[in-house]
């Protein structure tokens, strides 16, 4: 692993790490869960505003399960901590919440108990818009836009996500981030059966003034963080990336520039494989220049990579081996 492609995530870490617990969900009783796992709804419904003058009160008030419903207008997002839905109603902008140490504005944070959380329909002019602080699982993100985030969707530690039909417009960066989707993790976890499908990433990556370089930003990123002492993940397998677009450029490549997708084993060492059996096919990255990035440069003999526009390593696999649906 070459040091300017490790400084990539060095915000993120700083970002996530600060404040989190380590808290585990409580089983859920078998008859509260749907077929896949995720909670069925109990049959409350709240709305902001209405019942809750802001999402954080709707939130705190709600039963695992509940949905709450968001008007059109401007919105601080929220600490969440139960398993609800939160689904805009058209015109719903996240443009603040709760602030990060590193002063950074957080969309919704995804805390203990939220497991099977879905937040959809909603628009993000936040700065870090959905990022867990915990090992959420089975979580949906779909029918969202994102503006100019810094890093618009984070899943650190999680399995079982959908994140599908999203658009992200422009990322940022401020000596770190740039990144549409990420999912990774650095406690020796086991990060499985994430699915990323159907989302359009397009645009700038805002590199900015006076920022540290010496990195990539990334679309889509698979990544296990053994730095300075980390875990790393004791496997990332099982994911799914297909169907996606991305079409990214730098307005300054030569200080930060940008990938379509990535995989990242921090360590770089190719007889240490733990990023494999994933799928990544049926994606079009011919709108970003550095199509495919992969550390070590083997992981491509370790998943499924096939029938991508542009950039391609897999020769033409059969379908079947990236997954249904395809």
């Amino acid at each position: 692993m070459k040091w300017p492609k490790m400084m990539a995530f060095c915000l993120f870490m700083v970002l996530l790490v600060s404040g989190c617990q380590q808290n585990s969900l409580s089983p859920q009783d078998p008859a509260d869960l749907t077929s896949n796992g995720l909670m069925k709804p109990s049959g409350h419904s709240w709305k902001v505003p209405g019942d809750f003058a802001t999402i954080q009160e709707a939130v705190d008030n709600a039963s695992n399960g509940d949905f709450i419903s968001v008007g059109r207008g401007n919105f601080d997002g929220a600490l969440v901590s139960k398993s609800v839905t939160i689904k805009g109603t058209g015109g719903t902008v996240i443009n603040n919440g709760p602030l990060h140490p590193a002063g950074l504005s957080q969309g919704f944070r995804l805390l203990g108990g939220s497991d099977g959380t879905t937040l959809s329909q909603l628009t993000f002019t936040t700065d870090l818009s959905i990022i867990n602080g915990e090992a959420v699982n089975n979580v949906t993100v779909d029918h969202c836009e994102f503006y100019n985030s810094v890093q618009a969707i984070s899943n650190w530690r999680g399995s079982g996500w959908t994140i599908t039909q999203n658009k992200i417009v422009d990322l940022r960066t401020v000596c770190g981030g740039g990144i549409g989707i990420l999912i990774g993790d650095y406690s020796d976890g086991e990060i499985m059966n994430n699915v990323v499908s159907h989302n359009k990433i397009s645009g700038t990556l805002h590199v900015s003034s006076g920022d540290c370089g010496g990195y990539n930003g990334s679309g889509i990123v698979l990544y296990a963080d053994f730095r300075f002492g980390r875990a790393g993940t004791m496997e990332i397998s099982g994911n799914r990336v297909v169907n996606n677009s991305v079409a990214m450029t730098s307005d300054n490549p030569s200080v930060v520039d940008v990938v379509a997708f990535e995989m990242t084993d921090t360590r770089d060492d190719e007889s240490l494989i733990v990023i494999r059996g994933n799928a990544i096919g049926f994606n079009d990255f011919r709108g970003t220049a550095m199509q495919i990035d992969l550390t070590p440069d083997n992981l491509d003999e370790h998943n499924n990579i096939s029938r991508n526009l542009g950039e391609n390593r897999g020769h033409g696999l059969h379908p079947k081996l990236l997954g249904p649906g395809n």
